[in-house]
């Protein structure tokens, strides 16, 4: 009979621990199963040290992965036909590392035995008297069998006939189970804890640090939860672990001997016990939306007597705990300012379109920003950061546990003209810092890299109107800022002259006021990619001098903020071409008369005093009417709702 097959037979309560074991996907139990034959004819032992072995044995479970297919296919099994394809499409990542594939199967082949060896040691010791006993334990326990003298020094205290073979039976098996627990720490939940917490944790929260800059990252918390459910396993396992520690307790007072390796391992095993439970509980209690306004510019920008939401978030499912705990909002040590409202709430699964536990804020209030008198560090209000923290209690079962959960930095202000240093701030911090309560980053400011500067610019574009910047277009932002160079890599931005309070003329200011006409004005143009924004004007010239007369282009001013301009070739009696360019046009322009009704009804005066529209092409060679066509209001000429405006308020006219 195989070991699967005896597996199979086993009472309900072994055949549970044969699911708990297969319940991941490093080996599914349908593959062990339909291939137990085989697999448990090879040397996976040495397969795992001979990489010659190891890749002949992968090749063969894949060649019996498709046999199995076939069969399936000849049964019309669809659901088991889909299961082994995919069975065989997760084994292709050993192909790199097929020792790794028999360290696995000869992982799982080593816990089935100690599965039976369990369920053999139980049955023995039912059926054989007490004096056949000791033979069993000295054969079946390394411990027993490493001390011959065991037994003279076991003693217990038997209450009525029979019981001390009981409690020497419930003794040996705590005991057995201890050895087997203290392997389980090891091979698998220390793994989660550093695959949870200092991998998929830490991953997504940068993920969420950069996606409230504009990245577009994914930071949906469904993916890190199926984590965390698949480790609540481990720590309902760990409840029973703390049970089971408080049930030796008991029969310690029953059952003793010299050396006792429960009064060595107990002490340690409760410190690992506790300390992944703790690890794990701490970890799962997250942010999960930074706080914002509805009407803010993004996250993390706060302002004064303006209510502010925010959502916490735990990660793993206690249905007994549902409403029960309350989650605090308080402010960081530091308290600049207090938080108003209702600062109380219970995590609970209602408000949760996943079904998790979260406490939703809603209608939050900061009160006025106390100036810190003690900070000698002079910075200005936009530059001071704030932390939110969110706090409750996890009691359950004896276990007592206080999370915390932190907002990342936000700015307060106290009136809107400085929403645009503040998230000058908001942007700088979390495009550099990985200290998420570092309040005093502007202290001591470090400069951005341009790589990392051009990237979350794009994101500026690309969260404001979905499409970000081209390579053409950081150049020219890069050459505006450092002047020409052959690699703008290394190059780097000081904070100082990125942004800085009472400054106008700094690069935020000129970037942001591009930005916004773009959101405000011209969005689908943009997005369409009929602007080609951010280009010097010497680069202008060098692209429109080699094109056809009439070709133009659009681009954003260099010297007036908030400001697009268009320009255009012009070629002389000669052939010399000539490049025209108007004033640019700005937010008082743009809200009477649409940028495209603009282009469409341009003039100029040619020498006979006739007008005429200089812009024919849209570079490179795109005519203007099926470029920006689909914009144009259904009248025309005299009947346009505009002309009024054009005739009277916006004909910009040139003379050649």
């Amino acid at each position: 009979m195989t070991q699967w097959e005896k597996l199979r037979q086993l009472p309900a309560v072994y055949r549970q621990q044969l699911h708990e074991l297969y319940d991941r996907d490093a080996l599914p139990m349908d593959v062990r199963h339909y291939l137990s034959a085989w697999i448990e004819k090879q040397e996976w032992q040495r397969a795992a040290r001979d990489h010659d072995l190891a890749m002949v044995l992968f090749q063969v479970l894949l060649e019996n992965l498709d046999i199995q297919h076939s069969r399936f296919v000849q049964e019309e099994s669809f659901l088991l036909q889909h299961n082994i394809r995919r069975y065989k499409q997760n084994f292709q990542r050993y192909l790199d590392d097929p020792c790794g594939l028999a360290s696995t199967i000869l992982w799982f082949l080593e816990k089935e035995k100690e599965i039976l060896q369990s369920a053999d040691l139980a049955e023995q010791v039912e059926a054989a008297p007490q004096s056949s006993y000791w033979h069993i334990l000295d054969k079946t326990h390394p411990v027993a069998h490493n001390d011959t003298s065991m037994q003279k020094h076991i003693q217990f205290v038997p209450t009525q006939k029979g019981i001390g073979v009981f409690i020497i039976y419930e003794y040996h098996h705590y005991l057995f189970s201890l050895v087997f627990l203290n392997s389980q720490f090891s091979l698998f939940l220390f793994e989660l804890i550093d695959l949870l917490v200092k991998k998929e944790l830490v991953e997504w929260q940068r993920r969420q640090q950069k996606a409230c800059i504009g990245a577009p990252d994914n930071v949906c918390l469904d993916h890190l939860e199926k984590w965390y459910v698949l480790s609540l396993h481990a720590l309902l396992c760990l409840f029973q672990v703390r049970e089971f520690l408080s049930k030796l307790d008991e029969l310690v007072g029953k059952v003793s001997y010299d050396n006792d390796p429960i009064k060595a391992q107990k002490p340690a095993l409760q410190r690992r016990a506790d300390t992944l439970l703790k690890d794990l509980l701490k970890s799962s209690f997250v942010v999960e939306t930074q706080p914002s306004m509805p009407q803010g510019k993004g996250s993390l920008v706060l302002r004064t007597n303006v209510q502010f939401s925010v959502k916490t978030r735990l990660l793993v499912k206690f249905v007994e705990q549902n409403h029960i705990m309350k989650v605090n909002v308080s402010v960081d040590r530091y308290r600049r300012f207090n938080v108003l409202g209702t600062k109380s709430k219970a995590l609970n699964m209602a408000e949760s379109q996943s079904g998790g536990m979260v406490a939703d804020f809603r209608h939050l209030v900061s009160d006025h920003v106390f100036r810190n008198s003690l900070n000698l560090i002079s910075l200005s209000v936009t530059e001071e950061l704030h932390v939110i923290n969110f706090d409750t209690v996890f009691d359950l079962k004896g276990l007592s546990v206080e999370l915390q959960a932190s907002s990342l930095p936000v700015v307060i202000i106290s009136n809107s003209s400085q929403q645009q240093s503040a998230w000058a701030s908001v942007l700088w911090f979390n495009m550099l810092s990985l200290d998420t309560k570092d309040v005093k980053f502007f202290a001591n400011c470090p400069a951005a890299t341009w790589p990392q500067f051009g990237e979350v610019l794009s994101w500026q574009f690309l969260s404001a109107t979905k499409r970000g910047l081209n390579d053409d277009q950081l150049e020219m932002i890069a050459l505006r800022l450092f002047g020409k160079q052959r690699d703008y890599d290394n190059c780097k931005v000081a904070w100082s002259k990125f942004s800085k309070e009472n400054s106008p003329d700094t690069f935020w200011v000129w970037f942001d006021g591009i930005l916004v006409m773009v959101k405000t004005y011209l969005e689908q143009l943009w997005r369409d990619g009929l602007i080609m924004g951010f280009v010097s004007k010497g680069k202008e010239k060098s692209l429109l001098k080699k094109k056809q007369r009439g070709t133009f282009l659009l681009r954003f001013s260099e010297s007036v903020i908030g400001g697009i301009t268009f320009s255009w070739v012009e070629y002389d009696m000669i052939g010399e071409p000539s490049i025209k360019t108007v004033q640019p046009f700005t937010k008082v322009d743009l809200n009477q008369i649409p940028f495209h009704e603009i282009i469409r009804n341009f003039q100029i005066l040619e020498s006979d005093n006739i007008p005429e529209n200089p812009l024919l092409y849209l570079y490179p060679n795109t005519p203007k009417d099926e470029a920006f066509g689909k914009y144009y209001s259904d009248k025309t000429g005299d009947n346009s709702p505009y002309i009024k405006y054009i005739k009277t308020k916006l004909m910009f006219v040139s003379k050649e």
